[in-house]
């Protein structure tokens, strides 16, 4: 038997994940998941493209100056402009990677970069010389690579190496191949690349036809060393190989693949519903590994069968990625240090203000609830004050509704200019609630969607809202939580506009409140 290779990950999710319609995460946000990143042990952050906007440069370079373990990537494409950005955002890493990149199929040559071979493999290869002056660890990816000549994607890749490229990354850009054919060209380039032993074999799988994870499994085999991923399957389009199945798809098949990575999985259920409470994203039930139902046995062999025992149908334990079987917490008889240690067991480590807000707000939260459970406490950790100051603030609300009498709602905001009141009818109680709160803050806001759901079950559930709006093409999502859902709503109403409030610029922030920023 041969020895066990480990497979390294990299991490997009800040990066291609941010690229999901309708994600927006603030610098603090994006910090906050690089941490929790790193305590899963993933071996590469890429923490984003620092030249495509200066929030983007700064959330970089706060990722790169706060987080530390993992290599830190930033990208960028093959010019010096990017690079520079890109080294400027990464230079207080612990660990910097620049990653680099260029198209190299020829559709993507003759219609979008209107170059000749020729000229991208000069690009390519001056743009790792020129990366490599600020970091030692470069890599390269041939954009579009599984719809490209592979003797050109070999001819690039000896180029890029003899230039001090260390990774090599083959991105199935479009999400086109099937696994045969991935691995495939996996095995060409490494048989027909001759200093292809001085350079990591990286792996980029888009999920466009849902081979993204079997597609990147099938690199592994044929000899790709690095995998790049995203919690949750984060990404453009239909999204990137998911994290959490790559991982565990090495971990269950250790003797089958032969590798195994040095992710802690205990932390993948926590850092899923991390991403998922700050992207808006919410993880559908049936989703392998960390859906609601991936552990849930309704047929009543298979309840029987995982009683006696859960190998019969359970081929790895929910403790293994960090789910408890018995998720009751605590209640409102509970003290600080059985809070505290909880909090320990699920893996959560927080700083003494951080605990002393977070048990105000349970003991809060305990006294509208009867019992508590882990997701309940998983909620209130995501749901943290923003580091960038709220332009308003949900004081009261009050709603009137039935089924033969118009919904009313009135509702009154805090703002540095004063206190703000307002009431409105409207097509039922959230929407009385949302058409007072917009007319309370004078401008118009263009609700894209809206999701309600219980964190937990029973009558006193916790709700969870989530909405989404758009201001000057960018889309933002902001969430609310209470036991009252109309409540819940109200607040992340309020959320979603303070957070659009401090990401758009002065001039749509002018704009939206008449000159009073």
């Amino acid at each position: 038997m041969m020895e066990e290779r480990v497979i390294k990950i990299f991490d997009t999710t800040l990066r291609d994940g941010e690229q999901t319609p309708g994600v927006c995460l603030e610098a603090r946000e994006k910090v906050e998941i690089a941490q929790s990143l790193a305590k899963l042990k993933v071996d590469i952050i890429e923490a984003g493209f620092p030249i495509a906007s200066p929030g983007d440069f700064e959330a970089v370079r706060q990722v790169a100056e706060k987080v530390k373990g993992p290599i830190i990537a930033a990208l960028a494409r093959a010019n010096m402009k990017d690079i520079d950005a890109a080294w400027q955002a990464l230079k207080k890493a612990e660990h910097p990677r620049i990653h680099t990149f260029i198209a190299t199929s020829d559709i993507h040559l003759e219609y979008k970069l209107k170059m000749t071979r020729e000229q991208v493999l000069e690009q390519a290869r001056n743009a790792v010389r020129y990366a490599r002056k600020f970091a030692a660890d470069v890599e390269f990816s041939a954009e579009d690579a599984s719809r490209s000549d592979k003797d050109f994607l070999c001819e690039i890749f000896t180029a890029v190496i003899d230039a001090g490229a260390t990774t090599i990354n083959i991105p199935d850009t479009v999400g086109y191949t099937m696994p045969d054919e991935f691995g495939g060209l996996i095995r060409y380039i490494r048989q027909n690349v001759p200093n292809v032993d001085k350079a990591v074999i990286s792996v980029h799988c888009h999920d466009d036809l849902g081979m993204a994870v079997a597609n990147s499994l099938a690199a592994v085999r044929n000899g790709a060393a690095q995998v790049e991923c995203a919690m949750n399957g984060l990404g453009e389009r239909a999204g990137n190989a998911s994290l959490e199945e790559v991982v565990m798809a090495l971990n269950t098949r250790k003797a089958y693949y032969e590798a195994t990575t040095n992710i802690a999985t205990k932390n993948i259920y926590r850092t899923s519903r991390l991403v998922s409470a700050l992207s808006g994203v919410n993880v559908t039930p049936t989703k392998a590994i960390i859906g609601d139902n991936a552990f849930a046995h309704e047929s009543g062999i298979h309840q029987h069968g995982v009683l006696n025992n859960s190998l019969t149908y359970e081929i790895m334990s929910p403790e293994t990625i960090g789910i408890s079987r018995n998720s009751l917490v605590l209640g409102k008889h509970s003290g600080r240090h059985a809070f505290e240690d909880r909090l320990r067991d699920m893996g959560y480590e927080l700083d003494a203000e951080a605990m002393n807000s977070l048990f105000g707000q349970f003991k809060a939260l305990a006294d509208r609830k009867k019992t508590l459970f882990d997701r309940d406490i998983e909620a209130l950790i995501t749901e943290k004050a923003t580091d960038k100051p709220e332009w308003y603030r949900l004081v009261y609300h009050n709603v009137v509704s039935g089924n033969q009498t118009v919904a009313t709602a009135s509702v009154r905001l805090e703002t540095s200019m004063g206190v703000l009141e307002e009431a409105r009818c409207g097509d039922g109680p959230v929407d009385a609630v949302f058409k007072a709160i917009e007319a309370a803050v004078g401008f118009p806001v263009q609700l894209k969607d809206y999701q309600l759901k219980a964190v937990t079950a029973g009558q006193d559930a916790l709700g969870e809202a989530i909405t989404w709006i758009e201001c000057d093409g960018k889309v933002f999502s902001g969430r609310g939580l209470s036991t009252d859902v109309i409540e819940a709503s109200a607040r992340a109403y309020v959320n979603t506009i303070n957070k659009m409030m401090a990401v758009c610029d002065y001039s749509v922030q002018k704009k939206v409140v008449g000159g009073n920023c």
